[in-house]
């Protein structure tokens, strides 16, 4: 096979035109600061798709995690939960105001939080009072479970819903079922404004604090007057014309994203592979990213250390690293499942909690022989899966031969 001719993204923008007619319409009546109808507009566009009540909208959706954790009252030292199969941004909010992440294991079904380990978490931190859930990949997790064990826990949910908008769990979108939630329009998400992102709410009292946060905190007077500490964090009102040129493609980048990820699983269907999964029952993702686990049996040696990998090829096996080393010869990008939080340098002296409980002495124990908890699974799910697991090319401007390619790309790596 010969390498593509243009390389095939994992996710990369999709424009339409309409974005550049609100970004000239900024600039053809000067509105280009963190005012202007382009905001207005999508903070109503936002709003009426989640299903909100308030939208406040800002520079990235790490800003409004960030404010989500300042609105949560978080103070440093104190330990707060937080999903930890996902991307740093999840996480670092919580260490900007001086909290200290304590990482939940991840479950199998949805690859997001586990609520039993959550609930073990609580037993041992009863102290807590407010949890961080993230929804990988554009994914729900068990939406209904971790609410009910934060309520009976008196503990704030914040939801990072930056990779799932447009998802639902029975019905209702992803980014309405924490106090505060966020999303995000990075350049390579479901829909992009280039940068951006946006607190969501039902709180309007928390709405107009993060309105005045994310403007360095400006009192009403007739002079800069400062009370506390602000943030340079509102969107653009050029960020905000891409948004809403992109907000009516939401469904169409989604569908096309879902008719990616049902082509890989029937081009892959007879390999020892699976893809990521979801509870068709209780939600419907937005099908970010498609990725792919391969089954424990299946797997070539493989070994990480910080920033190399290396594997030894096996017939009728490969790995994550072979796999996505191969993609890159033929000029397509695939990418390894996030790292998990509890693995990273920054974080490995922090708490990590699986279903069975503290989960570092079981990580050390799983990493030296492939420890099973009760249930005969590995006790660090996150790790597993990070292990065995990577994103396929997503693009939804992939051709169907181009695909095709990757599909055949990866079959041949298991030959």
């Amino acid at each position: 096979m010969e390498p593509f001719k243009e390389k095939v993204w994992l996710s990369s923008p999709t424009m339409h035109g309409e974005e550049l007619k609100y970004m000239q319409e900024a600039y053809e009546k000067n509105w280009m600061s963190t005012v202007g109808e382009n905001i207005n507009i999508v903070e109503q566009l936002a709003c009426e798709k989640v299903g909100c009540r308030y939208a406040v909208a800002l520079s990235a959706g790490t800003a409004a995690l960030h404010m989500a954790v300042k609105l949560a009252g978080v103070k440093p030292g104190e330990k707060v939960f937080c999903s930890d199969l996902t991307f740093d941004a999840t996480v670092n909010p919580v260490v900007y105001e001086g909290g200290v992440p304590v990482f939940i294991d991840t479950e199998y079904e949805t690859w997001n939080m586990d609520p039993v380990a959550l609930e073990k978490a609580f037993e041992i931190y009863t102290e807590v009072r407010a949890v961080v859930v993230a929804h990988l990949y554009g994914t729900p997790g068990k939406v209904n479970e971790i609410k009910a064990i934060c309520k009976k826990h008196k503990a704030i949910m914040i939801e990072d819903a930056a990779e799932s908008l447009g998802a639902t769990y029975q019905g209702i979108q992803t980014g309405t079922f924490g106090t505060y939630n966020c999303i995000s329009f990075n350049g390579n998400k479901i829909i992009t404004g280039s940068s951006g992102g946006m607190l969501l709410t039902d709180d309007l009292e928390a709405a107009n604090k993060v309105r005045k946060w994310s403007t360095q905190s400006r009192e009403n007077a007739p002079w800069y007057q400062h009370e506390e500490l602000g943030y340079n964090y509102r969107m653009s009102n050029v960020i905000a014309g891409v948004v809403r040129g992109q907000f009516p493609y939401l469904e169409d980048h989604i569908a096309q994203k879902k008719a990616i990820y049902k082509r890989y699983k029937e081009g892959l269907k007879d390999l020892p592979v699976t893809m990521n999964p979801y509870d068709a029952k209780n939600g419907e993702p937005n099908f970010w990213l498609s990725c792919m686990l391969i089954n424990p049996e299946a797997m070539c040696k493989q070994m990480r250390g910080e920033k190399e990998a290396l594997y030894v090829s096996e017939p009728g096996k490969s790995c994550p690293t072979e796999i996505l080393e191969t993609l890159a010869k033929y000029n397509a990008e695939g990418r390894p499942i996030w790292k998990p939080m509890h693995m990273q340098p920054m974080y490995r002296m922090n708490g990590f909690i699986t279903r069975e409980g503290n989960g570092r002495a079981k990580t050390n124990a799983y990493i030296q022989g492939g420890m099973l908890g009760k249930d005969g699974k590995p006790l660090d799910v996150g790790m597993d899966i990070f292990n065995r697991g990577l994103c396929l090319p997503s693009d939804n401007k992939m051709t169907l031969e181009q695909q095709d390619k990757v599909i055949e790309i990866v079959r041949a790596c298991f030959k």
